[in-house]
């Protein structure tokens, strides 16, 4: 019987573009001291998982992300661009509201997840799932029986959490996915398969315990 991979699949904590909704794709921004210190409270809570490696996507937000875990973990984070966003060329910068004004018909196809569109430049949803679920898969693949650490965004764990339950693209979201977000999933040679979802525990409790963000 195969070994089972533990997968770790890690949002990127808070950026000032996610405050202003703005859609950062392949845009470097990097994190805000908010997600600096959401990144370290993941890290905290994750130290003794027994990870064996870390990989990241190589925009700085992720990677600051990462770096937080691979110092508490005790492990190297290798940069992977399978793992980035999804490019969304001429949306990139604007918010929801811009685009619905500047773009009303190019909305409505994004709005309507249909897998063949792709914003001006940028990727279409379905060569996008394509390429971050092949990327995630063969990643985890190289460390069966191990505990394996994907840190990236929140376009690509949505692809994971579809790739996981079997979801089609075109479902509309209704799962929550939180900045630095803890997500549990399974990989073996079927595929992936969920554990737990959107594991935001670790910032509660140290948010109760009156450890705000400076």
């Amino acid at each position: 019987m195969d070994a089972v991979t533990r997968v770790l699949a890690i949002r990127h904590g808070e950026t000032d573009w996610n405050l202003a909704s703005r859609i950062q794709g392949h845009t470097d921004i990097g994190l805000n001291a908010t997600g600096l210190w959401q990144a370290e409270r993941m890290a905290q809570a994750l130290a003794a998982e027994g990870i064996e490696a870390i990989y990241s996507s190589d925009l700085q937000r992720a990677w600051q992300t990462a770096a937080a875990l691979g110092l508490a973990a005790g492990r190297t984070v290798v940069a992977d661009s399978g793992l980035r966003e999804r490019c969304f060329g001429a949306f990139e910068g604007t918010t929801f509201v811009d685009i619905e004004q500047r773009w009303p018909d190019a909305a409505e196809r994004w709005r309507r997840r249909d897998p063949d569109f792709g914003p001006d430049g940028g990727e279409r949803l379905i060569d996008f799932y394509a390429r971050s679920v092949d990327a995630a898969q063969r990643l985890v693949a190289r460390h069966p029986g191990q505990t394996v650490a994907l840190v990236a965004h929140g376009g690509v764990l949505d692809c994971l959490y579809r790739a996981a339950t079997r979801l089609d693209l075109r479902a509309p979201r209704s799962w929550l996915l939180g900045n630095a977000s803890i997500n549990r999933l399974l990989y073996s040679p079927e595929g992936f398969s969920l554990v737990g979802w959107n594991d935001s525990g670790h910032l509660e409790a140290f948010a109760d315990d009156g450890a705000e963000p400076a």
